[in-house]
This record gives structure tokens, sequence and C-alpha cells, in this order.
């Protein structure tokens, strides 16, 4: 065993001590009133009894015999959750603690660990602005391992980001309703359509990983600065208070539009801050998923 391979598992062993401990913790309760049951096949319907959900009312079948029914449902056996991960270059930014593709390394941990306990399957799709790697669904500690490993030691060919070429890979790859998580900083545009197809098809949860730095200029002076993603430099007067406020409204604008393209598609989205715990974000999702299900 070489020392990288040696450094490497050392890793993977460390992001699966760190991540299984907050799973059995905090989030698999969670997960499993969350998702499991959102996979449900339909099985009879039987006479409505006080304490039935009412959402579950069979109107047609109630008309008929002049008294409420209700639908019954199995819950299905397993889910598939799909992990769509921006490798791109911005992932490489981060002032504080982390980077945000080390944030997105150890989501994909705790999602993947959590499906893991549920005995789903978890598949991975990578993208640039290409498809970088496509890992099929299939369940089981040892891929899932598989899995971290590849999230620590994934190299992109690309470095610029096409969001909506993820999408419509995992719109076409995955034919079965699954649980898709799209970990992303969302420095893209144009995946209007295929972030609506998709959610279609699939629920689909948007992960925003993002530093407040990104939203604002600090006035430093004359400032040069190179974009991660297509290496070209430019250089930035950030003493001239119009080029700050100009920057500001545009960041503002950006994440806007943003929110309200998630909301129109019916999107949940979680936000997670590169310096701050990843925690208390997670644990609200959940919890409000759990109260609307």
């Amino acid at each position: 065993m070489t020392l990288e391979t040696a450094e490497l598992l050392k890793k993977v062993r460390k992001i699966e001590i760190r991540t299984k401990g907050l799973v059995n913790q905090i989030f698999s309760g969670e997960y499993h009133s969350v998702f499991k049951g959102r996979g449900m096949a339909f099985s009879e319907v039987r006479e409505y009894q006080f304490g039935d959900d009412i959402r579950t009312i069979d109107w047609n079948v109630s008309a008929r015999f002049n008294h409420p029914y209700v639908k019954v449902y199995d819950e299905e056996r397993e889910l598939t959750v799909m992990l769509v991960v921006d490798v791109s270059g911005s992932g490489e930014f981060g002032t504080v603690h982390q980077m945000k593709r080390e944030i997105a390394v150890e989501l994909c941990a705790v999602l993947a660990f959590s499906a893991l306990q549920n005995n789903d399957k978890v598949g991975v799709i990578f993208f640039s602005d290409i498809i970088e790697k496509f890992i099929p669904p299939k369940k089981g500690r040892t891929h899932i391992l598989r899995i971290v490993r590849e999230l620590l030691d994934f190299r992109p060919v690309h470095k610029q980001t096409n969001i909506s070429e993820g999408l419509r890979y995992l719109t076409s790859a995955i034919k079965k309703r699954s649980i898709a998580f799209l970990i992303s900083d969302f420095l893209d545009e144009g995946y209007d359509d295929a972030l609506k197809i998709a959610a279609k098809k699939h629920d689909l949860i948007g992960v925003r990983l993002y530093d407040p730095r990104e939203g604002e200029l600090i006035p430093v002076g004359l400032l040069r600065v190179i974009d991660a993603e297509t290496g070209e430099p430019m250089w930035i007067d950030t003493s001239d208070r119009t080029v700050r406020d100009g920057y500001a409204r545009w960041w503002s604008q950006r994440e806007e539009s943003r929110k309200r393209l998630f909301r129109h598609s019916g999107v949940d989205a979680i936000d997670i801050r590169v310096d701050q715990s990843y925690i208390n974000p997670l644990v609200k999702f959940f919890q409000a998923r759990e109260r609307r299900w």
C-alpha cells in the first residue's frame, strides 16, 4: 500500500467515524420520518377509522358507498438517494476554516450513511460543465465507503459549471423517482428548464454552499483576482464605493432570482455557510419537512 493510498484510507475512515456519529445522534430518525414513506405503493381501500389522515380519503369510493373510505399504502422497501455534486473550480473557494468542496464531502457522507441506515440505495453524479463521473445507485457499507473515497480523491477534468448538464443526466439516467440532493454553489445561469423537469420527476433538494465573502467586496484597494473556473485574471478597484455597491446589488439580485426559481419549481433549498456548522441547517430542513408531511 502506497503512502498516498494509506493517507486516503485514513481520511475515509475519519469521515466515516465523524459522519456516522452525527447520523446516529441526529439525523437517522429525521431521515426516516421525512423520506421513508414518501415512496409508497397502493395496497387497498378500507373504511375510514378515527385518526386516519383525511388526505388519504378516496372521494370516488366514498361517494359511491355514501361513507368515507381511505386509500391504504404499503411503504416501499427501499428508496434511491442520488447525490448530484458540483465539482467545478469554484468549489475550491473558502475564506475561513474549510473550502466548499470539503463541506460537500462531509454533507454527502452524512446523507449517504443516513440512507445506509435505512437500507436505501445511493448513487452519485459528479459534474462540472460535463458529466465527470457516474456511480450507479447501490446498497451497502462497501459502496458508501467507495463513494466517500471518490469524493475525497476526485479530480475533475474540467473546471467550469453547467448545472443543466448534471440535471439532464439525472433525469435520463435514473428512471425511478429518487430523493435527489443537488449540491452546488449555484454560480451558474440558464438551468431553469432543467431544474423544473428534474423536480417533476424526482424529489429534488438544492443544497447551496456559500461563503459570505462571495457577496461583498472588502475595500483593500486595487485587487487582482482570478476566476477559479476560467482562469481569467482581472483587476478590481475595491476602494471605489460605486464598484462595491454595484457588486453587492448584482449578487443580491442573483440570489433573489435563484430563490424565486426554486420556489416556482417546487424545489426545497438548504443554505449552508462554509464558515459555520452544517448541522443546524440540515436539522432544520429535516424538521420542516417532517412537519409538512
